[in-house]
């Protein structure tokens, strides 16, 4: 239930603020944290995943891309997030989503996410992002008008532990 409470509002805040920015920059989205999303004291590791959402949800609006998306009939699904946790998020925070697309190719873009609490970084998301219009995917180019020239370091490392199979062991269940 505070999922959905929280896109409600950051439409309602992002439609405010829509258009304002451009594709390159980063676009800051606000967030309390409630009781529904905490333990008992701290945010719940998930809750920064529904964050990083929100605020690319928040960054289409902000850039205007939002509806041009609709009107395409497409999606944008979140394909791989990694989170590095560098400090607990107290219950009551004011937590700032710092947005911006690291890279982009003809599949997918990738958003790094900030979040910080108290004004000190508590965590860094990576999203790989696909925008699809049925079982098809959509350049980003098609929504996001950058060019980039060479991939992150950062995201170059993520591409190739995300094409490597795990070797932790798998468990099945027999029937």
């Amino acid at each position: 239930m505070s999922g959905l409470l929280r896109n409600l509002i950051a439409v309602v805040i992002g439609l405010l603020r829509q258009g304002r920015h451009g594709v390159a920059d980063t676009v800051f989205s606000h967030f309390w944290v409630t009781p529904l999303d905490a333990g008992l004291k701290v945010l719940k590791s998930d809750k920064y995943l529904q964050y990083d959402e929100t605020a690319q949800f928040d960054y289409l609006l902000q850039i205007g891309q939002f509806f041009p998306v609709l009107r395409a009939g497409a999606s944008f699904v979140n394909v791989a997030q990694q989170v590095q946790f560098l400090r607990p998020v107290p219950l009551f925070s004011r937590v700032r989503v710092a947005t911006r697309v690291l890279y982009a190719n003809e599949k997918c873009a990738y958003f790094g996410h900030r979040i910080y609490a108290k004004d000190a970084l508590a965590a860094e998301v990576l999203v790989k992002m696909k925008f699809k219009q049925g079982r098809a995917t959509l350049a980003p180019a098609t929504f996001l008008a950058c060019s980039f020239t060479e991939m992150p370091a950062q995201v170059q490392r993520w591409e190739v532990a995300l094409q490597t199979p795990s070797t932790a062991p798998l468990c099945f269940l027999q029937r």
